[in-house]
């Protein structure tokens, strides 16, 4: 990927997993790492270090998602709350048009990719419930507001 690299928060002690091993897999998701790392009202965060099992209809077979992030935080009312949160584009988080050509190659990827997506959601939804966290997706209009 063009847009990947390893980051380095400047605080280490508010990283859960190991500060050496943070990955971006896009300008978006190190956006977001830099906010995590530098907003004090984020109290602890990590960037796929959560193993969400979930079955996949486009394979048929059982697999593991590892969501983008999870973040504690502390709200303005004194609360505490726990995310896991996705980023993605917001292309990707709704069903894609359906083209003109009945066999398009695009369409066809970009319907697996919707699927899987929903999979992978479907289940970290219910993964969050079971512990009282909220379950988020962020997409670019999110994060350049």
């Amino acid at each position: 990927m063009a847009y990947s690299g390893k980051f380095i928060p400047k605080n280490r002690n508010k990283y859960k997993g190991n500060p050496k091993k943070i990955v971006y897999r896009s300008l978006w998701e190190r956006s977001f790492m830099k906010y995590c790392d530098s907003n004090p009202s984020i109290l602890e965060w990590s960037s796929e270090e959560i193993i969400i099992p979930y079955y996949s209809p486009v394979d048929k077979k059982y697999r593991r998602y590892f969501p983008d992030f999870f973040i504690k935080s502390l709200n303005r009312d004194g609360t505490i709350s726990k995310k896991i949160i996705e980023i993605k584009p917001k292309k990707q988080t709704v069903p894609p048009k359906k083209p003109k050509k009945k066999r398009s190659k695009r369409y066809l990827t970009e319907s697996k990719t919707y699927v899987t997506n929903h999979s992978k959601w479907e289940a970290a939804k219910k993964y969050c419930e079971k512990r009282k966290w909220i379950f988020q997706i962020l997409t670019e209009d999110h994060l350049y507001k």
